[in-house]
């Protein structure tokens, strides 16, 4: 038996949830009595089936040309339903079903970021998810997920020597089943335990006698290894779970209630948290999002499964900081979700959305930038059932700033586990990651300027833009929102430029420009005409 085929996930009773253990690292001993890079937990909150974004994230600023009203006429949210977000002139809101979230917004706790995506969409439900867990490109087929490579850069000789003193735990706790977001290498960084009581003693009840001195007995000997540490994870997550505790009284209570099974899980999270364990990433997730079909009530476009969808996460994310706050680890906490895709922009004639390309992502936490971060996309009036909102954000650079701004990884790890460059965004607060002043340049910076000339145009077109320096991207992306050329990807000086975009052999229709550059980015609407 292959040592690597060996480390598989073995359920942990906690609350009636099974809770999957995964390995433990040195980066954490300098776990003491501040806030440091070390003692900081992520809570990844994964939404299964492809959130419809544009009626999670509302762009009211597209009401007024009608446009939405005649694209999704049959799943609308009324403008004077929708919760409006501060900062943003009222053009930006909320679903209306997600109070609690708008009120973490309110009080600087939740940062939104518009149109995340990636370069080519993948729209099957399997690859869309390997994508987002792996941070791969979506033409390329990696055995390992970002977390789990940040996991092994950390803890590169697990699982030899682990649980020690120092850090008795594991590092991060998948509740359901395994994903691969949390391997390394195809690998799990996991080991086996049975349930929280540890009834099975498997350190002292197999393989007594001593391994010869062969390849066989080298494999018995590391089998020992991964039995003895099931047995110390098991015991470190049932003791936690025995001292800590919920206090917020605001979980869903009932199974018929909108999010219940993720508020169980939250609810874990949260009393291990509590109990003491140093483990630094729990991965949740909760399922539904799929609305091919009847995904509002067709008397009332607020109600019906998606926004019972909403509500549920709302109110779980906002019950969860509630406990959070009441118990004094607000501060060590920092959420995010995502899902596999967003959906398209035109509804279908059975109340529903299809699989669509970017959509937003919210972080939350005492420790975020709050805010919307992005723009409003622009609806195109000629959209078809293949159109799509393009992307602003790549979702690997949301890892970026985590990763770096969150748990300090320097950036050239982040090359090595994001397997290439991205930009980081401002999301993460200034801390003991980013000095202050990094902040207050982006402030100064605001946006780049980007624009194309003729526009319309009929083959081609000039982009001009203006770059701060450093790495500089310039992509076109057309109405499916996929990216079709990369102008520009490489180092630049300050300063304004121009490059030729050549669309002789496209399609008449709207395109858009995106460029990158430092923390920001801006998209700018493309036409091309017949001549």
């Amino acid at each position: 038996m292959k040592r690597r085929s060996f480390l598989q996930s073995v359920p942990v009773a906690v609350g009636g949830i099974t809770v999957t253990a995964y390995g433990s690292s040195p980066l954490l001993e300098a776990l003491s009595t501040s806030l440091s890079d070390t003692d900081r937990v992520l809570i990844i909150v994964q939404l299964n089936g492809g959130n419809d974004g544009l009626n999670t994230l509302i762009p009211l600023d597209q009401y007024a040309s009608l446009t939405l009203s005649n694209i999704r006429q049959n799943i609308l949210i009324p403008e004077d339903k929708v919760l409006k977000l501060g900062g943003t002139n009222d053009a930006t809101g909320l679903h209306p079903s997600m109070t609690r979230m708008y009120d973490l917004y309110n009080n600087g706790k939740l940062s939104i970021i518009q149109g995340v995506g990636y370069p080519k969409f993948n729209y099957s439900h399997f690859r869309a998810t390997d994508i987002w867990m792996s941070g791969s490109d979506s033409d390329k087929y990696v055995f390992s997920g970002w977390a789990g490579r940040y996991l092994g850069y950390e803890y590169p000789n697990y699982p030899v020597g682990f649980p020690n003193s120092v850090m008795p735990d594991p590092i991060a706790i998948r509740i359901g089943g395994n994903v691969l977001g949390l391997e390394n290498q195809g690998v799990p960084m996991a080991v086996s335990i049975t349930n929280t009581n540890d009834p099975l003693n498997l350190t002292g009840s197999l393989f007594q006698d001593a391994p010869g001195n062969n390849y066989m007995g080298k494999e018995i000997a590391f089998i020992r290894e991964v039995q003895r540490q099931t047995d110390k994870f098991g015991d470190s997550v049932k003791a936690a779970a025995d001292l800590g505790k919920n206090v917020s009284s605001l979980y869903p209570k009932a199974s018929s209630d909108p999010g219940y099974l993720l508020g169980t899980q939250m609810a874990i999270v949260a009393k291990l948290i509590s109990g003491g364990i140093k483990t630094r990433i729990f991965w949740v997730n909760t399922g539904g999002f799929d609305t091919h079909s009847a995904q509002v009530n067709s008397a009332d476009h607020t109600a019906g499964t998606h926004a019972n969808l909403l509500k549920g996460v709302s109110d779980v994310i906002g019950a969860f900081m509630d406990d959070a706050k009441l118990q004094g680890f607000e501060e060590r906490i920092m959420g995010m979700t995502f899902s596999e895709f967003g959906r398209r922009i035109i509804s279908n004639a059975s109340g529903g959305t299809d699989h669509g390309a970017a959509q937003p992502m919210f972080i939350f936490g005492s420790k975020v930038v709050g805010g919307v971060l992005g723009k409003n996309p622009t609806i195109d009036p000629a959209s078809t059932v293949n159109s799509n909102l393009p992307m602003q954000y790549d979702f690997r650079s949301v890892y970026a700033s985590i990763l770096g701004d969150w748990f300090c990884v320097e950036d050239a790890a982040l090359d090595q586990i994001l397997l290439k460059n991205f930009q980081k965004l401002p999301i993460v607060a200034p801390g003991s990651c980013i000095p202050t002043s990094v902040h207050e340049q982006n402030k100064e910076l605001g946006e780049n300027l980007v624009y194309a000339y003729p526009n319309p145009f009929v083959q081609s077109t000039k982009i001009k833009f203006e770059t701060y320096g450093g790495h500089t991207m310039i992509q076109i992306i057309n109405n499916e929102g996929s990216v079709i050329k990369t102008l520009v990807d490489k180092e630049l000086q300050a300063g304004k430029y121009d490059v030729a975009c050549d669309l002789e052999d496209a399609a008449a229709g709207i395109y858009y420009v995106r460029i990158q550059n430092k923390t920001l980015q801006q998209v700018k609407t493309l036409m091309k005409v017949n001549g």
